[in-house]
């Protein structure tokens, strides 16, 4: 879809939305509409040609696109009275700037049908309509939800979203709960709602509940998660969270994670998964310091959702750690440069190696090297600027050899 069609359509849609509901004031003085350019670079090295086979039979060497993205978010307020009600519209479009027929697969841009190239544009447009009764909060529609058991992934140019109905309710001090089924998916490059998949096989139905429990004067957290893709698996994800604040300017944040995964209903085949991960971050001034252990246990290595961001604590740029019986450790290391004088500059290096991989005949192992550059600009007039590298070094008896190299710019404009 051209750009200037998209822009018209999110344009209308969201105002024919708007004047469908009685014009009230906090609907217009709490609604807000944003404008992100997103520009992304990917450069991915797939070493010794072990890459995805091409329509002719060679294996692809690089991953290599260049792409300009618009998103364009809008979400209004709620009418007044005992139920107030809202709308949110998006309105997302991607164009090829730079990419041959043979360094498609990024991840940026959607590839045609035919296999041989990415398409030179693509878009996607939602709207979502919300209902707020005390503290509880219902949305149908275009929705991105952000839990353990479904995470929707913003890694490329245009994010991931789902279709569904989701239920947030804070009725209760210090408690959120969430409910909901999601029935679609739309990849990040992809114009297309599809059926939520996993594990090989695809469902129309993934119900999910979650409730969390904060208690901030304690620095403590803990929840509770379960999501079912029907007829493939079941999952319950239990977390919990501490903060110590040692002293001025010390801390120490405890993160733990247990995950449970069983194959449900029709689904041909065996999931059976227990993926436990605890990660210890110790902040002094502008440096953090971080530790964690991820283990994997069962028949399978960890189920989610394709395309999601999967909730543990070695997920990282490229790998996840996830595999059949996967031992993994890793050592971060984050810091602020405000400390230096230089505000809006952050740097991130991290470490992990995974090893007693089950490849059948042998135990396998990988590793992965990231370090991650974001500078966001400060002074008013360039205020929502943001320059972000991110590369990643990959060596894996699974996965193969990979570098790579991401380099994002983006613009956030508020239009109100």
């Amino acid at each position: 879809m051209k750009l200037k069609a998209i822009a018209q359509t999110v344009s209308l849609s969201a105002l024919g939305l708007a004047m469908a509901i009685p014009a009230q004031a906090a609907f217009i003085e709490d609604s807000k509409a944003s404008l992100e350019l997103r520009n992304f670079y990917f450069n991915r090295d797939f070493r010794n040609d072990n890459g995805p086979a091409l329509p002719n039979g060679k294996l692809q060497s690089k991953a290599e696109e260049w792409a300009q993205g618009f998103l364009f978010r809008y979400e209004s307020g709620f009418t007044e009275g005992t139920v107030g009600v809202g709308v949110d519209a998006m309105g997302f479009a991607g164009i090829k700037l730079d990419g041959g027929a043979g360094t498609k697969n990024s991840g940026l841009l959607p590839v045609r049908r035919s296999g041989k190239s990415a398409h030179s544009s693509y878009g996607e447009l939602g709207a979502t309509f919300k209902a707020k009764l005390s503290q509880s909060v219902l949305k149908a529609g275009t929705l991105r939800p952000n839990l353990p058991t479904v995470s929707a992934a913003d890694t490329r140019l245009l994010p991931q979203t789902f279709t569904g109905v989701h239920v947030n309710s804070k009725e209760i001090d210090n408690l959120n709960i969430d409910l909901g089924r999601l029935g679609r998916v739309n990849q990040q490059a992809s114009t297309n709602n599809e059926a939520i998949s996993a594990a090989g096989s695809s469902s129309s139905k993934f119900d999910f509940a979650n409730l969390s429990y904060n208690l901030t004067d304690f620095g403590l957290n803990a929840g509770y998660s379960y999501g079912k893709l029907h007829n493939i698996y079941k999952q319950h994800i239990l977390n919990a969270g501490h903060t110590w604040n040692i002293a001025d300017g010390q801390s120490l944040r405890t993160d733990l994670r247990y995950a449970r995964t069983k194959d449900s209903g029709n689904y041909n085949g065996k999931l059976d998964n227990k993926a436990a991960g605890a990660m210890l971050t110790y902040s002094l001034g502008y440096n953090k310091f971080g530790l964690a252990y991820q283990k994997m246990s069962g028949d399978n290595g960890y189920v989610f959702i394709d395309g999601t961001n999967p909730y543990l604590v070695n997920y990282v740029q490229i790998l996840n750690f996830g595999r059949k019986d996967e031992k993994s450790w890793q050592a971060r290391y984050d810091y602020n440069f405000e400390g230096l004088g230089i505000p809006g500059l952050s740097l991130m290096a991290r470490y992990l190696r995974g090893t007693n991989i089950d490849m059948g005949a042998k135990k396998g192992k990988e590793w992965e090297r990231d370090t991650d550059i974001v500078y966001s600009f400060q002074n008013d007039t360039l205020k929502g600027l943001r320059l972000h590298w991110r590369n990643a070094t990959v060596r894996s008896d699974v996965a193969g050899k990979l570098d790579e190299n991401r380099l994002i710019v983006s613009y956030t404009i508020p239009l109100m």
